[in-house]
Formats: structure tokens, sequence, C-alpha cells
């Protein structure tokens, strides 16, 4: 196998039982990472700014030197952690260019009885693959939509039980979309990692068979759906679920009825202006009173409102109403399955 891969083939190696370590520093992975790799850093955060400081400063034959006085130290240590991360000593190692860090790396676990290969302009040229491969995607999309509290994510999980391709794109931003969509959700990615989370989940799925998706719009939170994608998605054919009122109230209060009344106002006034003041104040003494059917009674009322608005401007080619007598996901989705021409 070649030493230097190109985005594709450095991928496809965590498929193969190889590690994959990301050695630039903290703040650099937690910025956006490919999903899989670990992180490895070389230099912590503070000693890569003195190393570009250098750079900058003195020119890259004294930014080196620092380096190695920095290093040296802990290459012992890197080989021994890297042996337990990779007992069958496999590594793919990337920095963010393919350059020093990632082929200093390579070298010292090639000497250390590794198998190694790296990433060809490195994690550069993976977000490169990423953001040209959302253009290049053609899957055969079906969009599930329905009004707040339908019950969507959980259709959605439904289907994959039934053995149906899904993308969970509000899994994926930690995120159900609404202004209360961050409550019980762990915080969410930066946009550039929400983009290789989904990128993986696609590349993941067979594109001749469909997957089904939720609504959305083109934010999620604060992570947003690559433009070219979601363009996709507003061209699939769209299935609107249509359940009882009671039934998408009840949704609503066993996802939320848990939930600290703080965090309920502050939701509430994120929509206040199209609330109106008569309808945020009935909200805020139905959650002082703990009257939380009430309160979701409100925000039914206003998301009902935006949701038609969008429907009726929907720009899908092919829209079906699906309607229940009750909102069981797993009878919802066998259903949905089981709908011509899809």
């Amino acid at each position: 196998m070649q030493a230097v891969l190109g985005p594709s083939d450095f991928i496809a190696q965590l498929n193969t039982g190889c590690v994959m370590l990301d050695v630039r520093s903290p703040g650099e992975y937690e910025q956006g990472h490919i999903p899989g790799a670990l992180s490895f850093p070389l230099f912590t955060d503070e000693e890569r700014a003195r190393v570009g400081k250098m750079y900058k400063q003195t020119g890259k034959e004294e930014a080196m030197e620092l380096g190695l006085r920095i290093v040296g130290p802990k290459m012992a240590d890197f080989v021994k952690t890297a042996k337990k991360l990779a007992p069958e000593r496999r590594l793919a190692v990337h920095c963010w260019r393919g350059g020093q860090r990632s082929g200093s790396m390579a070298w010292l676990f090639r000497q250390s009885g590794f198998e190694v290969v790296t990433l060809g302009g490195g994690y550069k040229a993976y977000r490169q693959h990423v953001l040209e491969h959302f253009g290049l995607f053609n899957p055969r999309i079906v969009v599930v939509g329905g009004k707040t509290g339908s019950g969507k994510t959980k259709v959605l999980h439904a289907l994959r039980d039934l053995g149906e391709q899904i993308i969970d794109l509000e899994g994926i931003a930690h995120h159900k979309g609404s202004a209360f969509g961050f409550i019980g959700e762990m915080p969410q990615p930066t946009v550039e990692q929400f983009e290789n989370d989904l990128f993986a989940a696609i590349t993941q799925l067979d594109h001749s068979k469909r997957i089904w998706i939720e609504n959305e719009s083109k934010s999620i939170g604060r992570v947003f759906i690559p433009l070219n994608f979601w363009a996709k998605m507003k061209a699939a054919p769209l299935v609107n679920i249509e359940i009882p009122f009671e039934d998408r109230l009840q949704n609503l209060l066993d996802d939320y009825v848990q939930t600290d009344p703080a965090e309920l106002q502050l939701a509430f006034n994120k929509i206040a202006s199209k609330l109106g003041g008569l309808n945020l104040k009935l909200a805020s003494e139905a959650l002082d009173n703990g009257n939380y059917t009430e309160a979701a009674k409100i925000a039914l009322s206003y998301y009902d409102k935006t949701y038609q608005h969008n429907l009726d401007v929907n720009v899908s080619p092919d829209i079906r109403n699906a309607s229940f007598e009750q909102g069981d996901p797993a009878k919802i989705a066998l259903a949905l399955t089981q709908i011509q021409g899809l």
C-alpha cells in the first residue's frame, strides 16, 4: 500500500481496523476532525502558537528547532500510547496540510515498528473533498414532514428498525430544530464538524436505495445543512404526516415535562416577537403554575401556523399527505414504506 493516500482511501482505513490519529493541536481538532479520528496532538494549543510565532518572527529553521525541543521529551510517550491504541500496529496519521507534523510522527511510528499511512494534503484536503462531494451526491431521498409534535424523529428511528436507511439530521446536530430544540441535548458541534459528521453518515449508505430524512430548514440550531445537499432535500418527495392534535400534544409533554421551567421560559423568550406579548404572558404564567399542557398548546399554535406556511411554499415536486388516527411511530413507519412510488 502507498504510504501517502488521498482522502477517500485514507478515510477507508477506518473500516480496515486501522487506527486514525489526528496529530493537530486540541483546538484544531475541536474545530473539526474526521469522524473516527482520535486526537493525538503533537503540540498543545499553546505550544503550537509558540512555534507559529517563531516561524513568523525568525523563520522556518528556528521554528523547527523549537518544535524539536518541545517534541523530543514526548517521543517515548507517543510510542507507548500508540501501542495501546493500536495493538495491531496499523496507523493512519494526518495533520493540517500533510506536512511536518504528520511526516515526523509517521517517521517515529515506522521506526517503532508500525505500519503507517498519511493523508496527502492533510485535513485541508479532506475538507475540500467533503465540500465538493456534497454537490456530487445523488441519493434517493424521501423527506418526512409533519407539524411539531408529530414524532418525526421517532418515525425515522422506527423506519431504521424496519431495515430502511435514514439520516438523523437532528441527531447529528444535537438539536431538535425549534427554539426548544436545545433542551436535553449535548452541546452542538461546530458547523464544520456537523458537515464532517453528515458527510460520514451519507457515505455509509447505499445511494441506489431510498434514504429517509426529516424535513428541516437550512439551519438546525446553530449549524447549517450544506446548501447543495439541502437543495437535494427540497427537490425530493415529501411525505407529510398528520396525527391527532392530542397525540402531538402528548409527544411534546413526553419530551419536555421533565425540563427545567427556566429552560422552557428561555425557549419561549426566543420566539417572543412572533408569539406576541399576550401569548408570551400566558405561556409564562402556565409555566409558573406548572401547567405544561397549556404552555405546550400555545407553542403548538405558533408552530402550526409556521409549518402550514412552509408547506404552502414548499417546492417539492411530489408532496404526499399521510393521515393517521393515532401517533404510533412503528405503525406510521410501516405505512410509509408501503406508499407507492417512493
